[in-house]
């Protein structure tokens, strides 16, 4: 990545920027917040993920078209078909338990440290600690 030069990591900067604070306005960086949409007592953080899925729908389709490659990756822009298997199933529900326990996601528990949530560190310590093993037994 560093042969991208400083322009396209300040893009990149930029670009985690933005998702932060996104997630900060909307306040999917808050665990309480995200423990009452997973509990259906507010529904709010639906329309702020279908939002951004519809958005970056929109402008991978433009991406896709344009004929370029993904800034980060060098890859061109088209879809990635991964088939249903075991493993699919097994991380989406290792996943889901750990989403509903600690009541954030991995991106949204980085914004949440920016908010002040300090403790959301031990989460995000499982979290590096959940893919080592993954790695390891792989």
């Amino acid at each position: 990545m560093n042969d991208r030069g400083l322009g396209f990591l300040g893009l990149v900067y930029v670009g985690g920027l933005l998702f932060g604070l996104g997630l900060a306005v909307s306040q999917m960086a808050r665990p309480e917040v995200v423990l009452d949409f997973l509990q259906l007592e507010d529904l709010g953080l639906l329309f702020v993920m279908g939002g951004g899925a519809a958005l970056a729908g929109v402008v991978f389709a433009i991406a896709s078209r344009s004929g370029r490659s993904a800034p980060l990756t060098g890859r061109p822009y088209g879809l990635r078909l991964r088939e249903f298997d075991r493993n699919v199933a097994i991380g989406g529900v290792i996943f889901g338990v750990g989403w509903g326990l600690s009541g954030i996601c991995p991106g949204a528990a980085y914004a949440s440290v920016g908010i002040g949530n300090y403790p959301i560190l031990i989460a995000i310590a499982g979290m590096f600690a959940g893919a080592y093993v993954q790695g390891v037994l792989r």
